[in-house]
């Protein structure tokens, strides 16, 4: 919801900042059937008739007296289609748009708003990844192809998200490794944790998953490999003191009323938080 309402907010700059050159236009005689669908349209959307008004919307877009009227008209169905959670069809149609119009100023809006529905479906995804795979991508593209643009920022909060649950799923399938004891299938999906979300909230329990894993197969070098990366980086959390006891069966984990206050590694912390 925060994003379509972060959409809408976008969009209304957008038709404020056209809508200006629109009396400007003088309008044939035969052409005024073309404004008055897509004024038609606007109403519709305006009293939230969001399926009317994307129908009106492409109707008007053909027979609009300039490209840039036309290509408006198709993102404004291709939005009205989006808040009705007519995914597919907002979808196809925002292709069309950048495809038809490639040299429109909204493109970038476009692909903006293809990331957004694709992310959104991933929410009530259980099993199936691969629409967490196709949000990141899109993803990865905007931020490649338009780094600078106001929908940037958005989109790498999203990506963060995506990340963290794309790790929480390896997680998920370590875990059922570790329990059914297949060690080497549970070291691969937690070595993918480390190698490619080292910045997510699971690196820490990944690699002391990795030191439980290793040190229960005689990989004792590994094992200890794995909790110096993580007491390095993360030495006074949790997850270090239960893979130092691992490694040290005498070693007494202490209350967190004995651990004193790390203020180097809170800073670092909300260091990670913000970037």
């Amino acid at each position: 919801m925060l994003s379509k309402i972060i959409s809408s907010l976008l969009l209304i700059l957008l038709l404020a900042s056209c809508s200006k050159k629109e009396p400007e236009i003088n309008i044939p005689a035969d052409q005024d059937k073309s404004f008055e669908i897509y004024k038609e349209a606007v109403e519709a959307m305006n009293r939230g008739d969001y399926f009317y008004a994307s129908k009106k919307f492409s109707e008007a877009e053909p027979i609009m007296p300039k490209i840039e009227f036309s290509a408006k008209a198709s993102l404004m169905s291709s939005y009205c289609l989006y808040l009705i959670n007519f995914y597919p069809e907002a979808t196809a149609n925002l292709e069309r748009f950048i495809n038809q119009y490639p040299a429109d100023k909204n493109v970038a809006y476009a692909h903006y708003l293809i990331a957004i529905v694709l992310y959104e479906q991933i929410l009530d995804e259980k099993k199936d990844i691969n629409p967490l795979i196709q949000s990141k991508e899109k993803i990865e593209f905007f931020l490649k192809n338009f780094p600078d643009t106001e929908y940037a920022l958005d989109l790498k909060f999203k990506m963060d998200l995506i990340n963290n649950q794309l790790a929480a799923k390896e997680m998920y399938v370590a875990k059922y490794y570790i329990a059914t004891q297949k060690w080497i299938p549970a070291i691969n999906r937690l070595k993918i944790i480390v190698e490619d979300f080292s910045e997510t909230v699971f690196i820490e329990e990944a690699l002391h998953r990795l030191v439980e894993v290793y040190y229960t197969v005689g990989l004792e070098n590994e094992a200890k490999a794995a909790a110096a990366i993580l007491g390095y980086n993360y030495n006074s959390s949790e997850w270090y003191a239960q893979s130092y006891k691992v490694l040290n069966k005498t070693y007494r984990i202490p209350k967190k009323s004995d651990i004193k206050k790390n203020d180097g590694l809170i800073k670092r912390t909300i260091k990670k938080i913000l970037n």
